[in-house]
């Protein structure tokens, strides 16, 4: 294999790309899995820490409606749970945007969340932190037939 200048090796031409498709592939293929059989209800259960006050909070958040913390607005678009008789998962796929005053509305997540991983897809923010918890409520659909938004 090639050599850089400073003694590193030289990747191939197109190796990060190949690498970031396989990444991709492999959270599509767990996402397949994780969420085959799960239900959809209409409740997210959330987890918010603002890192500055130390201040946790649990929302919870009806599936497409609007929840603030600090400074974040929130919508839970699709909130799936595996059935009792799987290995326990909660995903949910959620927007996350920041509204300041005087500023215009950024955006900061918007994907999938995952109960058991939060590491996994996480919000990075200086002040906050959100992570999913659960799913309550009531089923929305039978297990299968919801898909994320496009």
């Amino acid at each position: 294999m090639a050599r850089a200048s400073d003694g590193r090796r030289a990747r191939a031409p197109g190796t990060a790309l190949r690498a970031g498709a396989v990444a991709g592939a492999f959270v599509t293929a767990v996402l397949t899995t994780t969420l085959a059989r799960a239900v959809s209800y209409d409740v997210a259960v959330l987890q918010a820490l603002d890192k500055i006050t130390a201040r946790v909070s649990t929302i919870e958040a009806p599936v497409g409606d609007l929840v603030k913390f600090g400074t974040l607005e929130i919508i839970v678009r699709i909130c799936d749970k595996r059935p009792p008789e799987e290995p326990p998962e909660s995903a949910a796929f959620v927007d996350i945007w920041e509204v300041r005053r005087g500023e215009p509305t950024a955006s900061l997540f918007r994907g999938w969340m995952f109960a058991s991983s939060p590491a996994l897809s996480a919000l990075e923010h200086p002040v906050y932190d959100v992570w999913v918890l659960d799913c309550r409520g009531n089923p929305l659909a039978s297990p299968g037939t919801q898909r994320p938004p496009r």
